[in-house]
């Protein structure tokens, strides 16, 4: 029996609010984990296993693989696909409202991260795991394609926004492919990309929270200008952000959508050395 029998024989009902879509398209499968660099050395999180199809494969590549999933209603879906797969656990609970020391209780060390997210949840997954965590070395995951290019979007770009800068901050972000709507099983109205996030510790050296809340505060209010916003949230005179700008050599009528990963991490040496802290 196939894996696609076993949500037809368990009369399985997609649930919209959970974002499921789900792929069974076995070379596609493959090429995600080959994409991945999934090794037997490798402990691999999956978040949203829905029919067990991923995980199946990144079992056969991985030495172990955790599954959290949300819909207790794929459990004799999962049970019946993933029947005699020794290396591979599937935990029913919300990954995002699961602390990072429970989710990671079930790891060693370092492992990664393969998924094919819901798109509802992809962006505060993201900040969850770069913020709460070191242990991370890569992400894969599959997001809708409008999301994949703000993901790696540049100084100047439309998708530019703060996620951009913040994964630019911590990883190396690159889209590996591009996946056509009609490979899911129901068909998004979108089409989709695998991401590859590469965290690299110590990319940039600076003080990492306020970095964040400076990037935060740059992208607030995106019609005002970077000195605007960082004299509001910071508390400081506007002709002070004026002349840290002009140190610089950062125009002082600049957004922040113009400015780089790096000039935001000179900005925040600046406000550290300082003393300047958000209020």
């Amino acid at each position: 029996m196939s894996e696609i029998d076993a949500i037809k024989t368990n009369n399985f009902k997609f649930n919209k609010k959970f974002g499921q879509n789900f792929i069974f398209d076995k070379n596609l499968l493959k090429a995600i984990i080959e994409d991945s660099n999934i090794t037997k050395d490798d402990d691999v999180l999956e978040i949203g296993p829905g029919a067990g199809t991923l995980t199946k494969v990144i079992a056969n590549s991985a030495k172990k693989v955790v599954s959290y999933e949300i819909d207790s209603n794929l459990k004799p879906i999962l049970e019946q696909n993933l029947q005699g797969v020794q290396n591979s656990k599937v935990i029913f609970s919300d990954a995002l409202k699961t602390s990072i020391s429970e989710i990671e209780s079930n790891f060693e060390g370092e492992y990664k991260i393969v998924a094919n997210l819901p798109y509802y949840i992809t962006t505060p997954l993201i900040f969850k795991f770069v913020q709460e965590t070191t242990r991370v070395k890569t992400m894969s995951i599959m997001v809708q394609k409008e999301v994949g290019e703000r993901l790696i979007a540049k100084a100047g770009d439309s998708d530019y926004g703060s996620i951009s800068v913040v994964l630019d901050f911590y990883a190396n972000v690159k889209i590996l492919r591009n996946v056509p709507r009609r490979m899911f099983v129901p068909a998004p109205n979108v089409d989709s990309c695998v991401v590859q996030i590469e965290f690299v510790k110590n990319k940039h050296e600076c003080n990492a929270k306020l970095f964040e809340k400076i990037v935060k505060s740059a992208f607030a209010n995106r019609r005002k200008t970077l000195a605007n916003n960082l004299s509001i949230d910071f508390c400081v005179n506007k002709q002070t952000i004026y002349e840290m700008l002009k140190e610089l050599n950062i125009n002082e009528q600049a957004r922040g959508d113009s400015l780089t990963t790096k000039q935001f991490v000179e900005i925040t040496k600046i406000f550290d050395k300082k003393s300047i802290k958000s209020k």
